[in-house]
């Protein structure tokens, strides 16, 4: 049972792509493609998953959401201002100097920001000492999500975290790959090839879960799923599409970390408002 009507939960995913798109083409940098392919899970964690309160964003019971692939942080930022963490307007000051919302997070600078991530493959390593933090207090109340992107796993610390997590059995944690096939010099399996992926995390001792990351309602379900798992951590590959939304944006690596100008962000936009050409849009006119 989920806590908004799955229509709405999709609604609220195109809203979020429209508001990436905004504040990409403001900015005049940043990445297009991995935070609208990401705009379904980030809408399940906020408004459906996790265990938190923007009112109280330092609330002790709260679950731990983690971005380890830092340059999708645009998603992030506008979820974030959906589920009422801050004012939407704000969103457009994205990478502009002083501007709490840099092109990477960065913990101290937004409440409710959990971790600061720069260089990939750190947020798996960050997730195992919150998750061993917490089994040091008894506390098996909250639980630790972290995102990883699937070129991120090209980095060897990622897999030194995972070997540590799979020892020590933290099933307190759920991590998700965006499975999206690129990463900004290519496909992935062109730059660094990582199948058979879901065999290499079962070999480092995960329960592996595969799911189609842009549907709202199956994601919810595989982290239900993965909540039910006690014995060892999660993995849940996400397979979702680069660019979701925008057709000439999608599956293109090109965009992994391009920004729209002014044409292509309109050209953005009448496609999300309009849901690709299935309603009329403003911008039809």
């Amino acid at each position: 049972m989920t806590k908004l009507p799955l229509a709405k939960l999709d609604e609220i995913a195109n809203d979020i792509r429209e508001d990436i798109i905004r504040m990409l083409e403001r900015a005049g940098s940043g990445h297009s493609a991995g935070p609208l392919g990401l705009a379904d899970i980030f809408t399940a964690f906020y408004f459906e998953i996790l265990k938190h309160d923007p009112k109280q964003p330092d609330w002790e019971e709260r679950d731990i959401l983690l971005l380890s692939n830092g340059h999708c942080v645009p998603v992030r930022y506008a979820t974030m201002a959906h589920a009422g963490y801050f004012d939407q307007q704000e969103l457009l000051t994205l990478r502009r100097l002083g501007s709490r919302l840099q092109g990477h997070p960065e913990r101290l600078r937004l409440p409710g920001m959990e971790n600061t991530s720069g260089p990939l493959g750190c947020g798996l390593s960050q997730a195992a000492g919150m998750a061993l933090g917490l089994r040091m207090d008894n506390n098996s109340q909250r639980h630790i999500y972290v995102v990883l992107g699937d070129g991120e796993q090209n980095e060897g610390n990622v897999w030194e975290a995972a070997m540590l997590i799979g020892k020590y059995k933290l099933s307190n944690i759920t991590a998700v790959t965006d499975r999206n096939n690129i990463q900004i010099d290519g496909p992935t399996e062109e730059v660094m090839p990582l199948e058979d992926l879901r065999s290499k995390w079962e070999a480092f001792g995960w329960h592996v879960l595969e799911v189609d990351g842009n549907n709202i309602e199956a994601f919810i379900d595989a982290v239900n799923m993965a909540k039910a798992i006690s014995e060892m951590p999660v993995m849940i590959l996400a397979y979702t599409v680069p660019g979701r939304g925008v057709d000439f944006m999608e599956n293109d690596y090109r965009w992994h970390g391009s920004p729209p100008n002014h044409d292509q962000a309109k050209q953005a936009l009448k496609e999300l408002r309009s849901l690709g050409g299935k309603i009329r849009s403003e911008y039809d006119d």
